[in-house]
């Protein structure tokens, strides 16, 4: 299993309130680099990038009807027909890490399986696996209060042993303030840090500081201890069954992306955008399936029981 280096994983606590700014304009294009793949750092050095259009205060539940936009763009992203990502298969080399086997008990929420997801809104690599998490989760569920925003800027050419991986705020997703209902599992994410850059060290090398969003349960530190040594994000534990530890795909895909842009690729398995989140996906669900005995039958297709037979 694909693992990133440590990033900043502190959990402090509070409950904040603060506004997240998201931007829906149109970006002016850009030269592309060539995308290396990422093994890196969830770590962020600089400033979110973002313009001021709407804003949305965490955990509002009417927000998608405040902005019809967005209601629009969070129904393209949770409606991606299930023929259209078994097309793209296991994402050919497009997909860096997947989810390996754990040995654990259950992890159960509600009486349902539990897919805790650990992360930080600044994280690119985090930004990366929302995208992929939110198709694959709306398969078994239904999410209330999504909210679109942007990662941090990234430059893991500070960090050893890692050069020219240079990431600039990537359009995604945050599930703080969000809410998912599921007749087969439970789905609990914890957002540790914002996108909001609070101070920045003098070192480059040193971790800027970022607003504190929620804290890890004693029983999640454990979890986290357990099957994430490295304390890196994005983390997903599957119900004790499977873990993943890192992004799905390189951050690079998504580069100078916008949402809708993003959006219309789900649409597209065979681009590299498309390939590279579904055949995430396709992985994410398979995991899942695992946990629901491949219910529903519509998500769970042999196409995608067939990438992790059962342990």
């Amino acid at each position: 299993m694909a693992r990133f280096r440590p990033g900043a994983c502190a959990v402090p606590d509070p409950d904040r309130s603060d506004p997240e700014i998201i931007d829906f304009s149109p970006r002016p294009a850009r030269t592309r680099r060539p995308i290396a793949i990422a093994i890196a750092a969830a770590a962020a050095i600089g400033v979110t990038a973002a313009v001021v259009f709407v804003v949305i205060k965490p955990g509002a539940t009417a927000a998608s009807r405040a902005n019809p936009g967005l209601a629009r763009l969070i129904a393209q992203v949770t409606h991606v027909p299930v023929r259209t990502s078994d097309a793209a298969g296991d994402g050919a080399d497009r997909v860096i890490a997947k989810p390996a086997p754990v040995a654990g008990p259950p992890l159960t929420a509600h009486g349902k399986p539990e897919v805790l997801y650990v992360a930080t809104e600044y994280c690119p690599y985090c930004a990366t696996q929302s995208w992929a998490m939110i198709v694959a989760l709306s398969r078994f569920g239904t999410f209330t209060g999504l909210r679109a925003i942007r990662s941090g800027v990234f430059n893991s050419a500070l960090i050893p042993a890692v050069t020219d991986q240079t990431f600039p705020p990537l359009d995604t997703w945050t599930f703080y303030g969000s809410g998912y209902t599921s007749r087969y599992l439970a789905f609990v994410p914890v957002e540790t840090r914002s996108n909001v850059l609070v101070s920045r060290h003098a070192n480059p090398l040193e971790k800027n500081s970022y607003t504190a969003l929620q804290r890890l349960t004693p029983a999640q530190q454990a979890i986290f201890a357990k099957y994430d040594n490295l304390r890196a994000v994005p983390f997903t534990d599957f119900g004790n069954r499977y873990a993943l530890t890192g992004s799905s795909f390189d951050p690079g895909v998504l580069e100078h992306e916008t949402w809708s842009q993003i959006a219309a690729e789900l649409r597209n398995p065979h681009g590299i955008r498309g390939r590279s989140i579904l055949g995430a996906v396709n992985y994410l669900t398979a995991a899942i399936c695992q946990l629901t005995h491949d219910q529903p039958a519509t998500a769970c297709t042999p196409a995608v029981r067939s990438l992790l037979p059962g342990s």
